[in-house]
């Protein structure tokens, strides 16, 4: 019988590389594929492109006839690793030669298993995932030569599928069919690979949509006339009098009745902030001035006088807590929530943002632009109710109450246009296709029954219009804000919730800056042409806990994450939006009104009634679908599931949470045992508090099917496994300098992976050992490893790490550390001299780094110690660079090993006490040692134009 290889994802991979192009990636925005369609917590390209690429791809350590020592293993392993950190760069993401190198490693690896299975060598199998959300991983399966196959049960995602890897490759190398492009033969006859002319054509049908748009309800958008008495008092508008401006956006302000019985009829505006553009030396803020019962607008430039003021606007505090502008009175949150809830909360225009000759330009509110909103007269609004619960915030509770109210009357008009006219261009292209080409014989199926002929193309440009009106509607909502520090539109969903928002703006769809419907149209097109175009993909409506098909697959996956994220409630902001332009096309996948959601499988639990039930139905529906991807699986590969792991929800010591525990009670219930696990970090270092762990992103499950006649052990026999089998591994995971942050969650790979290879553990009264229990002893274990590294540390380093762990650098008492040197087998005045404390008074502390002596060289220190090689280097790399800290790692020779290992040491300390400050100064040495290394090792020579020697 033909015995799967390890793969190499289950033995080691360059994930420094992987971390760093995957963090990069979020700075990438334009051309970049999530750019099609907003979706939450979507993986990035880097790591689904490593992570598929290195579970395909035999380690070489299985392949002993190729690779018959140690040695040869471990070049051929870095040369796969310097091919995965090419993989991963953003440059590479469609560089057809890269990409070909990999294809050719995915096959090279195929074509083993296939001598001995009698499979096809050349049939890769298909790659499916049964929770595709926002498609990173399908996409990326189909970059790397699979068949992709993409299922979710929200219409949102199955439709993102669809456009991402369904529909580029049918059309791939086609040429445009717009009048324009067919006029111009050169443009026309030259090579159109990939999707570009799909792409083309995109942005040739949005921009007659524009103009279409434009000529039916432009009257609702007028330009802004700047006119003398404005220009008074303001030179910057003095080149601008007589002219009419475009207009960015309305920046409007919501409204109640003053509390104050003395100003009854007068409705006062709720502002968080008066600031208008706070750029250095563009200073714009809005200066209310009341005349009795009335009050306006003055726009302002210059530094205000009193910035906190304008910076609070009419705000009180966090919250709903506001002030009246009339009477200073208290606006309280209950009685602005009852004015809003009885719809009498009303709007006011604050301020006009118009285009200039070279940027912004404030005016103040006119009657013109104010009364245009009373004109718009929406005939459709989006039906449906906001949910009255999300985590993170919903507006639900100040009368926004229905996917409409989200919007004002003229944004609702805008909507209801594009989105009309998507179907509407859906016959304008098949009315230019049919008066220049003979489509007598064109493939007349429907896009959705697998059509490639003109009339499925014409389809499938609409999808990608409909996407445009979807990408509007973010940034066209009065949930949609001013950005003072950019001067930009901030979209609905700045974060994955719907709060309420007080001051607004409305964007203009027809200016060519932030928001408009052209900015829209051109992330679209420039999403298009990042795509694959290679191989077959589907998009497909399904629930992953009852799939069944395809079989023999290759499985990579991101499943809903506990109760993190509502995906189907905030879809749903989109769905109302894409169902009436793509239903006709689409039938069955926008059969319902709304996104279906009594099967999603989350955590939440107000859809449940209780915790318990809402943790019950998660673990259920993970289970099966955690065992429907158990008995699909090739069995050449394993299966790779993401998990975005919150430090947050942990309670009590260790590693355990809610979340975390009830997703590896579903792997282990449907019969996975755990081969690894590795902490992928997608989002840039950033600061670390006492509650949350930098860890921002995801850990990676590598899991294989757990053997039929797997044994059971008691909890002693556990525990002596792991104490065997961790600290090697530990070992493993510090030589790939993983970050010390992230060591707790690689470990639970080799520690789970100890557990998961027995059918049950035994407590001592029998019961099985629960998750939480594995994973708290794993946790322990994983302390007693680095505990015991101390051993190889001086005694002066050893009695640091263990004052440094109960008093930080601050003062102890002077009779604790003589006892504590004495355990140690050191002396205070070999501390002191040794230069690490300062002792008097009956105190003793640590010297801080900022007190080290300038000048240590460790090749003239006769007591250099461990800790000081640590808190030199964090020193000398903060203030002078990587390059300075090379030369001190090149001093140290063969001790700088000795130095990581403490940093990782520390770093665990000041993580279990809530040491932010500290824990990332040593996680940012251990992050920075392949480069100090390298820069060691390579000598004097010229590093970022200066003269390393």
């Amino acid at each position: 019988m033909n015995t799967a290889r390890k793969k190499l994802i289950e033995v080691a991979l360059p994930l420094e590389a992987i971390n760093h192009a995957s963090a990069r990636e979020k700075s990438i925005r334009h051309g970049h594929p999530s750019t099609l369609h907003l979706w939450w917590a979507r993986r990035p390209l880097a790591a689904a492109r490593a992570v598929i690429f290195a579970q395909m791809v035999d380690d070489p350590g299985s392949v002993p006839e190729e690779f018959p020592t140690p040695e040869a293993q471990e070049r051929e392993r870095k040369r796969l690793f310097r091919l995965i950190e090419e993989l991963v760069l953003w440059e590479n993401t469609t560089n057809e030669e890269v990409l070909d190198r990999a294809r050719a490693e995915i096959r090279r690896s195929w074509a083993r298993w296939c001598k001995g299975s009698g499979e096809d060598p050349e049939n890769l199998p298909p790659f499916h995932d049964p929770f595709a959300g926002g498609g990173a991983l399908p996409m990326e399966a189909q970059r790397l030569g699979l068949e992709a196959h993409a299922s979710d049960l929200n219409p949102v995602a199955v439709m993102i599928n669809k456009a991402m890897i369904e529909i580029p490759p049918r059309f791939a190398g086609r040429p445009p069919v717009n009048p324009e492009a067919r006029r111009d033969k050169r443009l026309f006859n030259r090579g159109w690979s990939g999707a570009a002319g799909l792409a083309e054509d995109v942005r040739y049908y949005g921009k007659w949509m524009r103009d279409e748009a434009e000529k039916r309800i432009g009257h609702l958008y007028p330009k802004a006339k700047v006119t003398a008495e404005m220009a008074k008092g303001r030179p910057d508008l003095k080149p601008y009098v007589g002219r009419e401006l475009t207009v960015i956006a309305w920046l409007w302000a919501r409204t109640v009745e003053s509390s104050n019985p003395a100003y009854r009829g007068c409705n006062v505006p709720l502002v968080s902030s008066f600031s208008l553009s706070t750029k250095a030396g563009k200073e714009v803020w809005l200066e209310p001035v009341i005349d009795g019962l009335n009050y306006r607008f003055e726009v302002r430039t210059g530094k205000p006088r009193d910035k906190a003021a304008v910076e609070a606007g009419t705000k009180l505090g966090r919250g709903a807590n506001f002030r009246c502008l009339l009477s200073q009175s208290p606006l309280l949150p209950d009685y602005i929530r009852s004015e809003a809830q009885a719809g009498r909360m009303g709007a006011r225009l604050m301020a006009i943002v118009c285009e200039g000759d070279r940027g912004r330009v404030y005016l103040p509110p006119t009657d013109e632009h104010e009364g245009i909103i009373m004109r718009a007269r929406p005939g459709w609004k989006p039906e449906g109710e906001v949910p009255s619960r999300l985590t993170g915030g919903t507006c639900y509770g100040y009368g926004l109450t229905t996917w409409g109210s989200l919007f004002t009357p003229r944004q609702l008009v805008a909507l209801t246009t594009f989105s009309d006219l998507v179907a509407e261009a859906r016959v304008q292209i098949r009315r230019d296709i049919g008066g220049t080409l003979d489509i007598s014989n064109d493939d007349h199926r429907p896009l959705r029954d697998g059509g490639a002929g003109f009339h499925a193309y014409a389809e499938a440009i609409s999808v990608y219009l409909a996407f445009a009106v979807d990408r509007s509607c973010d940034y066209w909502s009065s949930i949609s804000t001013w950005v003072p520090g950019g001067e930009f539109i901030r979209s609905t969903f700045g974060r994955q919730a719907i709060p309420m928002v007080w001051d607004y703006c409305e964007c203009n769809a027809f200016s060519e800056s932030t928001g408009a419907w052209l900015s829209m149209l051109s992330w679209v097109e420039g999403a298009c042409k990042s795509f694959p175009s290679r191989g077959r993909g589907n998009g497909m409506q399904a629930d992953a806990a009852q799939i069944a098909e395809p079989k023999n697959v290759i499985v990579s996956t991101d499943p809903p994450y506990y109760d993190n994220i509502g995906y189907a409630d905030l879809s749903d902001f989109f769905y109302v939006w894409l169902r009436p332009a793509l239903k006709s096309i689409f039938p069955d996948l926008f059969s319902t009104l709304l996104v279906p959601k009594v099967e999603e499988l989350v955590a939440t639990t107000y859809r449940h009634g209780s915790k318990d039930k809402a943790e019950e139905f998660f673990l259920s529906g993970m289970t099966k679908a955690i065992s429907l991807i158990a008995v699909r699986t090739h069995p050449l590969f394993p299966v790779t599931i993401y998990y975005a792991f919150k430090q947050a929800e942990s309670e009590e010591a260790g590693i355990a949470s809610t979340g975390w525990e009830t997703f590896l009670n579903a792997v282990l219930t449907a019969g996975f045992s755990l081969t690894g696990t590795w902490p992928m970090r997608t989002e840039r270092p950033g600061k670390i508090t006492a509650r949350t762990n930098i860890l921002a992103s995801s850990i990676i499950l590598v899991c294989r099917p757990r053997p039929a006649g797997a044994p059971m052990a008691t909890r002693k026999e556990f525990l002596a496994a792991l104490r065997r089998e961790l600290p090697p591994a530990l070992r493993h995971l510090q030589q790939g300098n993983i970050a010390p942050v992230d060591l707790a969650q690689a470990s639970i790979g080799p520690g789970m992976a100890v557990f998961s290879r027995y059918s049950r553990i035994l407590e001592a009264d029998d019961k099985p050992m629960t998750v939480r229990t594995a994973l708290q002893m794993i946790n322990q274990t994983l302390d007693e490893t680095l505990a015991e590294q101390e051993g190889d540390f001086d005694p002066e380093t050893a009695w640091a790490v263990a004052w440094f762990e109960q008093f930080g650098f601050n003062d102890g008492p002077f009779g604790d550390a003589e006892t504590l040197s004495k355990a140690k087998n050191t002396a205070l005045n070999a501390l002191s001299e040794a230069g690490i404390v300062k002792a008097g008074g009956g105190k003793t502390r640590l010297l801080r780094v900022d007190e080290l002596q300038k000048d240590w060289d460790p090749l003239t220190d006769k007591r250099a110690t461990v800790w000081e090689m640590v808190h030199y280097l964090v020193r000398v790399l903060d203030t002078g660079g990587e390059s300075e800290a090379a030369k001190l790692v090149a001093k140290l020779g063969g001790k700088a090993e000795s130095a990581r290992e403490l940093a990782y040491r520390l770093y665990g300390i000041c993580e279990r006490r809530k040491r932010a400050n500290e824990a990332l100064a040593y996680n940012s040495l251990v992050l920075a040692w392949p480069e100090l290394t390298r820069l060691a090792q390579a000598g004097p020579r010229e590093e970022n134009g200066e003269l390393f020697d």
